[in-house]
């Protein structure tokens, strides 16, 4: 097995826009994402991240909004977005609330402009429930070599559900650099679940401050999910990290009422906010 990563090192220091942030999953977000290279700007009413080498990154080019815009305002907002990513295809707005916006009238105004709305529940846990059914066979490990990062990007490009392209391969090769660094800073460590020396199932744990560690793009190969795989490594990563890298508190997101809740409810953690997400997809169909 590879060397796991200790917090020897100490935390980068983060911009006081990222530290601003009220919702605990936008704060987690933010600080994994200025620790990888994007840049959080502050211009009062919103935050603007942005990541300059990833600009097909939904969710690392987007406007956290800090409080709801007045009736009438969703398209100025709209506006504001592609002043901001003038050569985007896509939009993408959040809402640093800890409440969803169901049914809320601003809401109803994106959606008439165009955009889709999302809500996603922020988890934790202090202490974790062992798996109901785990997975027996997989080799359970941090990543480490060229070979296992590589077979990080093709189970990304497998996992997406649009059709596999150029785009999508320098999306995933992005991000899985931007893992590559939060891991030499001594954050943390993207683990896999390996069977016969393949990679099938991934999770990510990197710390946030000395007391939380955020868990990072829980993916399974789509012909093996439903085998437990999943279960058993977001346990195994969330061991690690209250145990090696020493945190009292682990972060996960998921979409509400997908399985991936359930699934993390089954291990311990319990919800602690919602958080609306507004995107536009791309307009030429490429991926982010």
């Amino acid at each position: 097995m590879p060397d796991i990563a200790t917090p020897d090192l100490p935390l980068p220091d983060l911009s006081a826009a990222a530290r601003s942030a009220r919702s605990l999953g936008y704060r987690t977000d933010l600080a994994l994402l200025e620790r990888a290279g994007s840049t959080v700007e502050d211009r009062g009413t919103h935050l603007v991240v942005r990541t300059l080498d990833n600009p097909d990154f939904y969710w690392g080019n987007f406007l956290l909004l800090r409080e709801l815009p007045l009736p009438g305002g969703a398209r100025e907002v709209m506006a504001a977005c592609w002043t901001e990513f003038p050569t985007s295809d896509h939009q993408a707005i959040a809402f640093d609330l800890t409440e969803p916006l169901t049914d809320h009238p601003v809401l109803l105004e994106f959606l008439e402009a165009g955009m889709t709305a999302s809500t996603t529940v922020t988890l934790t846990t202090s202490s974790l429930t062992p798996p109901a059914r785990p997975h027996q066979e997989a080799e359970l490990r941090p990543l480490a070599g060229e070979d296992d990062w590589e077979q990080q990007v093709a189970l990304t490009i497998a996992a997406d559900a649009q059709t596999a392209s150029a785009a999508l391969e320098t999306y995933a090769r992005k991000r899985v650099a931007a893992e590559r660094a939060r891991v030499d800073q001594g954050l943390g460590q993207r683990w896999g679940a390996f069977l016969d020396g393949r990679l099938v199932s991934t999770a990510a744990l990197f710390r946030v401050d000395a007391e939380l560690a955020r868990y990072q793009s829980v993916v399974t190969h789509p012909e093996l999910q439903r085998q437990g795989l999943a279960t058993t490594l977001v346990h195994r990563v969330g061991a690690y990290g209250l145990s090696e890298l020493g945190v009292s508190t682990l972060v996960i997101l998921a979409e509400e009422g997908a399985p991936a809740e359930g699934l993390y409810r089954g291990l311990g953690f319990e919800p602690v906010e919602r958080v609306t997400e507004l995107l536009a997809l791309p307009r030429r169909g490429d991926h982010a």
